[in-house]
């Protein structure tokens, strides 16, 4: 047993940076919406245990975050064992119930107590998962540029740097977005694996329309063309497309939203994260259901806990790698940990999360502290 003696939340400031790219119809593409310049807030969730061992989980806007500490996570999970990630993963679901957290909240405590249980065992966290292959193909996940000649160039950029396979996000306006996908095709060559991600903005008819553009390019998967609550909608679109459709990215319900879309027949490919699923007990629940219906459990977003869930599934075929102009696209081979060469991720053995925050340096920053 490894007791968990406190659970602190500190809260800290930034000044918020332009945004450094866009999606769909000019939505910002990184930050949390507040205005160049001004104050934003986050947050880090730190868990020690009477072994010494500490487990830290990054939490989304911080006010929020240290009130879900203050309130619920001290009461509920002070005095139980960190390597019960089982059992603490069922009491957040009970507290879901009462607070409706939000989705990035659902999994505070349960990546901090994987980080705590990687540490104790020393061995990485994929493998304490179960253990797949650590070298993972990655693709470059492209954001939204504004010209053809932007993306023809990056898209080089990037097959140079070797990956050999490519997703588009929706700009919003479709008939531009299916002459991109033939080019993207010419770029490339045959051989490559492409996907493209609707971004949630089209409805049935203009969806079918353009899953029929992908099909005639020979594209790998059509990723939520619609907003995730029209199931029907879904299944429909699933039954009349032979390009597999990948959904169930962002609703609630962990494997229990997972397992009605599957039911429904409502798409062909799961997503998965350790973001959206509430932490890697989450995120494994449903990757695993999938497998059992001979799904794919595709993983969605980068970083280092998404990294480790690649690695320790069979079922997902790709590593996200973000991409967003040419100086940053030159240096993923010199990502540290997390570095991109000749087209693949070779996750790394460190057990944990890969860093060491400084909880002195923290401390002074800190603007509230739970």
């Amino acid at each position: 047993m490894i007791k968990i003696t406190d659970i602190k939340c500190y809260v800290l400031p930034h000044t918020a940076p332009e945004p450094r790219f866009h999606w769909r119809q000019g939505l910002p593409g990184d930050g949390d919406g507040t205005p160049a310049g001004e104050t934003t807030y986050t947050a880090i969730v730190r868990v020690d245990t009477d072994a010494g061992i500490t487990g830290t989980a990054g939490g989304g806007r911080g006010p929020r975050t240290a009130d879900i500490v203050r309130r619920r996570l001290k009461k509920e999970f002070i005095g139980r064992d960190a390597l019960n990630t089982e059992l603490l993963w069922q009491r957040m679901w009970e507290l879901d119930r009462l607070e409706e957290f939000a989705v990035h909240d659902l999994g505070l405590i349960d990546i901090a107590c994987w980080d705590i249980k990687s540490q104790a065992y020393g061995i990485p966290l994929y493998q304490l998962m179960g253990g797949y292959d650590r070298r993972v193909p990655a693709y470059a996940s492209t954001v939204t540029w504004d010209t053809m000649e932007e993306y023809e160039r990056h898209i080089k950029e990037c097959a140079d740097e070797g990956f050999f396979a490519f997703k588009l996000h929706a700009t919003g306006d479709a008939k531009w977005d299916a002459k991109l996908c033939r080019n993207l095709r010419k770029w490339v060559g045959d051989d490559a694996d492409l996907m493209f991600d609707g971004s949630a903005g089209w409805d049935y008819v203009t969806s079918l329309w353009f899953g029929r553009v992908l099909e005639e390019v020979n594209f790998l998967w059509y990723e939520e063309p619609m907003r995730e609550f029209d199931l029907p909608s879904y299944a429909q679109l699933s039954a009349a497309l032979d390009i597999p459709v990948l959904a169930a990215e962002t609703p609630d319900g962990c494997h229990w939203n997972a397992a009605t879309w599957i039911q429904q027949r409502a798409l062909d490919m799961v997503r998965t994260s350790v973001g959206f699923k509430g932490g890697f007990t989450g995120a494994i629940k449903v990757a695993h259901l999938a497998e059992s219906f001979g799904m794919r459990a595709q993983v969605h977003g980068g970083g280092w806990n998404n990294a480790h869930l690649c690695a320790a599934i069979p079922n997902n075929d790709y590593y996200e790698e973000l991409v967003i102009n040419t100086e940053q696209i030159k240096n993923l081979k010199n990502n540290g940990p997390l570095s991109i060469v000749d087209g693949y991720l070779t996750v790394p053995d460190e057990p944990g999360m890969g860093y060491k925050p400084d909880w002195k340096e923290i401390e002074q920053r800190a603007v509230l502290i739970v």
